[in-house]
């Protein structure tokens, strides 16, 4: 079969043919300018990013709160990431083993950060396990995650109100607490009755002096997490959820929840302390200046309001690994014919607006270009109101990007997945990028599924597919909630839920910060 082709308008660039590379992993910046590829061995070999700046303090202030037994488990958290953790024994030299590379040894905090992680905290709060269990067990979901949520809030309060605060509070939560106060979870032989949502409108709207709850616990998340980070946004205070059997210095087994190796475990919080301490673990290397990638995120209205309306918000990110959120408008942009997110031309420049507004507050430099990344089509009416708000002379360019829905499938030969970073350019506009696969630098993959890729369909403006794909995959490496290669989502997107779940399901919360870190 014979297919003809129109030869291209003479004005238009020729379209890339369909093709099938694989990107190069891209380099991320440590101390003294140093590039690798792994956040392990730029932390190990050259400590981070920022290092060398000037003022930086020699130790991190943390505050801990939690049961007697979560701050005796942290106690010996903290104790251990001052040390060496090594859970993959060692062979022989010239001998390759996958698991030492996959789960690599943690030097110790101050050998990896450049500054102390004490072994006492500032700040220590020990709250009533009974009272906490008693309270994670009402039938009443709201009631049991506005109660569980208050113990902690009250700690946090005071250790803001203190001289010496910390810059980061690590809230220790018993698994009980952590898997009954989530939106989906069902407590059996719990106290108290379930609300109706009949009865939950009725509460709102007649409460008075005699009632025996509190009426506004009707008004926040369900989630004891997202309710937490958003009400404890007014003492300015990052905060780290960490269920207990996370700080379990026994290696787990296999089967376990889902642990990995002790080791790995200290990789990862310590890079998520050191994050919320208002500290920079790596950049992306080769950063071009003036570009930024604003992430566009929208979330449901939980709970018994109109299932049309929903918060948008604006995820803003620079290579160098600065984030600013802002939280547009409410409005009905939610289509339940086709599950997709719209907003008119007036909230599309409101939240644009906003969130440049918030990078130039904290003292974010001129822009050149702008790309929007959305999980959703952005629609002609939405980009008229996103180019109003660009500045004058600053480029727009609309990017849908999303996990793959349709059965596109790449294998090879062998027993490993496609590499990560293999693109399948489809078009001058729309490609395919496997950003989870096979992993050289540790010689494995490390996931569970065929790996899908992200589809990704310039919609407005005008960009190299290629470019866009590369910075995609570079934005990969932006979590800083974990210390990994890279996940299989830009940051982008990847934490679009995450920010809109805290916003949307505490509408009532006014105190809202601007720094990404509040959010993850």
């Amino acid at each position: 079969m014979s297919i003809a082709l129109a030869a291209p308008a003479a004005s238009a660039p020729p379209p890339p043919l369909p093709s099938i590379s694989v990107l190069d992993e891209p380099l991320l910046e440590f101390g003294n300018g140093q590039q690798v590829v792994d956040p392990h061995a730029g932390l190990t070999l050259f400590g981070p990013f920022d290092a060398t700046r000037p003022g930086q303090p020699t130790q991190i202030a943390y505050g801990v709160i939690g049961p007697p037994e979560g701050l005796t488990a942290f106690a010996q958290f903290s104790a251990c990431l001052a040390q060496p953790i090594v859970s993959v024994a060692f062979g022989p030299p010239g001998a390759t083993n996958k698991d030492r590379l996959l789960w690599p040894p943690f030097p110790g905090f101050r050998a990896a950060f450049s500054c102390d992680w004490p072994s006492a905290a500032v700040f220590a709060r020990e709250l009533n396990r009974s009272a906490l269990l008693a309270a994670a067990r009402h039938k009443d979901q709201h009631q049991r995650a506005y109660e569980v949520v208050n113990m902690y809030l009250d700690a946090v309060r005071v250790a803001a109100d203190r001289d010496d605060a910390p810059a980061v509070i690590i809230c220790v939560v018993p698994d009980e607490v952590y898997v009954n106060c989530r939106p989906l979870s069902r407590v059996k032989d719990g106290t108290g009755a379930a609300t109706t949502k009949k009865q939950r409108i009725a509460r709102r709207e007649s409460a008075d002096l005699f009632d025996a709850y509190a009426p506004d616990q009707y008004d926040y998340s369900v989630d004891f997490r997202r309710q937490l980070k958003a009400r404890a946004m007014q003492y300015n205070i990052p905060i780290q959820v960490v269920r207990e059997s996370t700080l379990r210095l026994v290696e787990p087994a296999r089967a376990e929840r889902g642990l990995t190796k002790l080791s790995d475990r200290a990789w990862n919080l310590a890079t998520a302390f050191y994050y919320k301490a208002g500290r920079r673990p790596w950049r992306i290397a080769g950063a071009r200046p003036g570009v930024c990638y604003v992430g566009l995120a929208f979330r449901q209205a939980e709970g018994d309001g109109d299932p049309r309306y929903a918060c948008c918000a604006a995820q803003m990110f620079l290579q160098n690994g600065d984030g600013v959120v802002f939280q547009g408008k409410y409005g009905p942009w939610y289509s339940p014919d086709d599950g997709s997110f719209h907003l008119d031309a007036g909230a599309a420049e409101q939240l644009l607006k906003g969130v440049l507004d918030a990078y130039a507050e904290q003292g974010g430099g001129p822009l050149t270009e702008i790309f929007l990344h959305s999980r959703s089509h952005i629609s002609q009416i939405e980009m008229e109101g996103y180019r109003r708000a660009a500045p004058h002379g600053v480029a727009l360019v609309g990017i849908r990007v999303r996990r793959s829905s349709d059965p596109v499938r790449l294998y090879r030969a062998g027993a490993w997945p496609v590499l990560r970073g293999t693109l399948w350019v489809t078009g001058r506009r729309g490609a395919n990028l496997w950003a989870s696969g096979f992993k050289p630098a540790v010689l494995t993959y490390d996931g569970w599924e065929v790996p899908k890729p992200l589809q990704i369909k310039i919609e407005h403006g005008d960009a190299d597919i290629r470019q866009v794909a590369r910075d995609i995959l570079a934005l990969t490496k932006l979590n800083y909630n974990a210390c990994k290669i890279g996940d299989a989502e830009p940051v982008t997107v990847g934490f679009s839920d995450a920010v809109g779940e805290i916003l949307i399901g505490n509408p009532t919360v006014t105190v809202r910060k601007n720094a990404f870190k509040f959010y993850i």
